[in-house]
């Protein structure tokens, strides 16, 4: 897809690779509108881009499909969208699953899937209509793979994934080009973002993919039309593991937790 003078929306704009995507897009010469709820990190990103003329943001909750449906109304009245990227998402504590809250394990489905099924039920039906269109679902290597202690982060993304998936079935007969990627370890500010204190993590995770590269990435597939992209050595080693035996799989990814939980 040629991306230059395309109008682009991206979800979680307001920090991590949300951000990387939304500077990335830029150099490529689109037009590009950022959603978070997060206000203040959008205003970062915005003079990040160096108050890009080409850059828009507008404050959103993606769980609150009210917001979502008029957040599409609002943008769609005044301009055409090319693409739309779901980056938004949380992850859960470190906890297993007997332990998570009901109203926790409630967010991450509203943001992680609820959150990208509001974004493409709101826009979906104008990218059909344009000569060409991208919609971007971002998974996770938790949705593939268990990882212990994100159970629930872990089910949601699996859902992203399998309705990712199925949409690229149903929409290829239209011009609407459907990706989904699967992030491995990233160095990002999820955790703060999911309101998380604790310090468990993946042992790899200083060798975490940064949000800048993973953005040029998942642009470049983009680019190619690429259905599914893999982001990191990580996911890319975890999901040739799984499939060939996946009990060492899940017994490799449960050694990298740094702490028993």
């Amino acid at each position: 897809m040629e991306l230059k003078d395309k109008r682009i929306l991206v979800t979680g704009g307001g920090s991590g690779m949300g951000r990387e995507l939304i500077l990335t897009l830029l150099e490529k010469g689109c037009y590009v509108i950022a959603v978070d709820i997060n206000e203040d990190g959008l205003k970062e990103t915005y003079r990040l881009t160096g108050s890009h003329k080409r850059f828009t943001y507008a404050v959103t909750d993606i769980a609150d499909t009210r917001a979502v449906n008029c957040l599409a109304n609002n943008i769609l009245s005044c301009s055409d969208i090319d693409g739309v990227i779901n980056n938004a998402g949380i992850i859960q504590p470190f906890l297993h699953t007997e332990f998570i809250a009901h109203d926790v394990a409630k967010r991450i489905f509203n943001v992680n899937f609820w959150g990208t099924l509001n974004m493409i039920q709101s826009f979906l039906p104008h990218l059909k209509k344009r000569p060409n269109a991208m919609l971007v679902n971002v998974s996770s290597m938790g949705g593939f793979l268990p990882i212990p202690g994100q159970s629930i982060y872990g089910a949601s993304k699996a859902a992203v994934k399998m309705l990712s998936e199925s949409l690229n079935i149903e929409l290829r007969s239209t011009n609407v080009k459907v990706i989904t990627v699967f992030p491995g370890a990233m160095n990002t500010d999820i955790k703060k973002n999911s309101e998380i204190a604790d310090d468990a993590t993946l042992e790899n995770a200083k060798n975490a993919l940064q949000p800048n590269v993973a953005a040029r990435i998942i642009i470049t597939a983009v680019e190619k039309e690429n259905a599914t992209i893999y982001i990191g050595e990580d996911s890319k080693m975890m999901r040739q593991l799984y499939e060939i035996d996946p009990e060492r799989a899940i017994n490799v990814i449960s050694s990298t937790i740094n702490h028993k939980i």
